[in-house]
Order: structure tokens, then sequence, then C-alpha cells
């Protein structure tokens, strides 16, 4: 870089001149070896520089290495606190840890000193995240495979609720089917008015004022799936006026009450019975009158009507 002078060649070039002129050979070779220290000491620090130079450089290359390293497990916890699990608060107070030593070395002058130190700090905090890490995944894990075992239990649960569901749909519809079929059939429903003569003879009217019995008779069906046993009717008369001849009492069935006009129990034993009833009326009015038929459920199991004149 710089060129090197040859103090030799000057020497022979002086003492080759009048001696005379020592004093000026002296005075160049003084000043030839000044000129040649400094230029030994610019090189010199021409080379300090360049080595600071390089140092500065590596050492920022370093402090830019840690940080980017730094950065990347601070995301590495933000994935892992994703997971939810039990070690969510552990995971973010390690995290935070992390995060303060990143703002300390962005805060330094990056010196081989000062970045030994907070290595030193990084492996602690790293032997523990690696711990936490790992620990998490094995419960990332764990709740996975609870996860799937609870939808198989769900879905076997579910598809249970469902065959148990159609298993009482299809019992509702076979009690249903076969109260249906114990159902007796009230049939041929009909009235009579009669004039009760003083011998006990009946004639047949249709005069109002000359009736007083109303002969009611209907028949139950035969139905060899009913139970046996006692069946009770209640008969309801309602005259041209909405008034209930007889004895007009009361009969309650959930929040509806009925009048009826008589009651009449029978013993059924699967086979047709015919029922009759005598109905005495008094003064009787001339209309349409209306007889119906109700079960023990206070169900309307048949219906009819007559005249009178």
């Amino acid at each position: 870089m710089y060129e090197i002078i040859n103090l030799n060649q000057i020497k022979m070039e002086l003492n080759q001149s009048n001696p005379r002129n020592s004093g000026l050979k002296a005075a160049v070779v003084v000043l030839a070896l000044l000129l040649m220290g400094s230029l030994a000491y610019v090189y010199k620090l021409n080379q300090d520089k360049s080595e600071v130079d390089s140092s500065l450089s590596k050492t920022m290359t370093e402090k830019e290495k840690f940080q980017s390293e730094l950065e990347a497990k601070i995301a590495e916890y933000d994935t892992a606190i994703a997971d939810n699990t039990a070690l969510k608060g552990e995971l973010e107070e390690e995290q935070a840890k992390i995060v303060e030593l990143l703002e300390k070395i962005k805060k330094s002058n990056g010196s081989v000193a000062e970045l030994s130190k907070y290595k030193n700090e990084y492996v602690k905090l790293k032997r523990e995240m690696d711990n936490l890490i790992a620990e998490n995944n094995i419960l990332k894990e764990n709740n996975t495979k609870l996860t799937k075992n609870l939808d198989s239990t769900i879905v076997v649960l579910s598809n249970a609720k469902t065959a148990n569901d159609t298993l009482i749909a299809k019992n509702e519809n076979l009690t249903k089917t076969v109260e249906k079929a114990q159902k007796l059939s009230v049939l041929n429903l009909t009235t009579l008015a009669v004039k009760q003569r003083s011998s006990g003879k009946q004639i047949d009217t249709d005069k109002a004022t000359r009736a007083d019995v109303l002969k009611i008779s209907f028949t139950i069906a035969e139905n060899q799936v009913a139970k046996t046993g006692d069946r009770t009717y209640f008969v309801q008369v309602i005259d041209s006026k909405n008034n209930v001849l007889g004895d007009k009492k009361t009969e309650t069935f959930g929040s509806t009450y009925l009048p009826y006009s008589f009651q009449k129990t029978v013993k059924y034993e699967n086979k047709t019975v015919q029922v009759q009833e005598d109905l005495p009326v008094k003064s009787i009015s001339a209309g349409t009158y209306f007889v119906n038929v109700f079960d023990k459920n206070g169900e309307l199991v048949s219906k009819n009507s007559f005249q009178l004149r």
C-alpha cells in the first residue's frame, strides 16, 4: 500500500556528494526516518480500524442472529398457548421471560460480554421451555384422544337414543292399535215414545202430550279382543230447548262436566249385548230431541235424534 524507502541507497547518494553537505545529509536522513515512522503508524491505524470494523460487524451479526432465535421461540410459545391446555398459564409466564430477554438484547450495545451473559440466561429459559412444550404436546395428544373417545360415546348414545325413541314410538302405536281394537262399538241407537196405560201396557206415540216414557235402546257389538267386565254408559236426552231430561245428574271428565239423563252399567263378555232403558218423562213439548251415549271416559260413542209433534 505504501512504498518503503531504501535507507542504504540514500546513504550512498549522500556519501558521493560534497563533504560540505554533511549537515544536509544528516537532516535528510532524519526526515526520511520520520517519514517512514509516520507511514508505518498510519498503516498500523488502518489495520487496527479494519480489525475493529470486522469485530463489530461480527458482533452485530451475532446479536441479530440471537434476536431472531428468540423471536422464533416466542412464536413457538404462541402456538403452544393456542392449544389451550392446562399448561396455558405456565406457558404464558415463560413466554413473558423470553420477551423480556429480547427487549434487553435490543437495548444492549451488542458487546461480546453482554451477549454471553444473555445467552447464559437464555440457556436456562430454553431448558424450561423445552420441558413445558414437551409436556404440552403430551396433554394436547391426550386431549385429542379424549375428544375422539367422547365423540364416539356421543355417537353411541345418540344411536341408542334413536333406537329407544323408535321402540317407544312403536310401543305407543301398538298400544293405540290395541286400545282401538279393544274399543266397543255402540250401534243401533233408537228412541221410542210410548203412552203407559194403567194396565201396564205401553202404546207407541209420536205426540209429545201423550208420551210419558221414552224407551231408549242400543247394541254393544261383539269384540273378541276387548276386555271383559262391567261397562258403564251415560245417556243424555236433550229437548229442543237444550234441557236435559231425566235424572239431570253430572259426571266430571277432567275439566269437562257432562249432565246426563241416566247411567247404565252392563256386563260385557265379548258377545253382543242388547241394552234397553225406560226414561220416564212428564209434560214434554213437541220438537226435535237429541240422544247421546258416552262411555266411561266421556267419549261420545253414539248419537241419534227423534221428533215429537
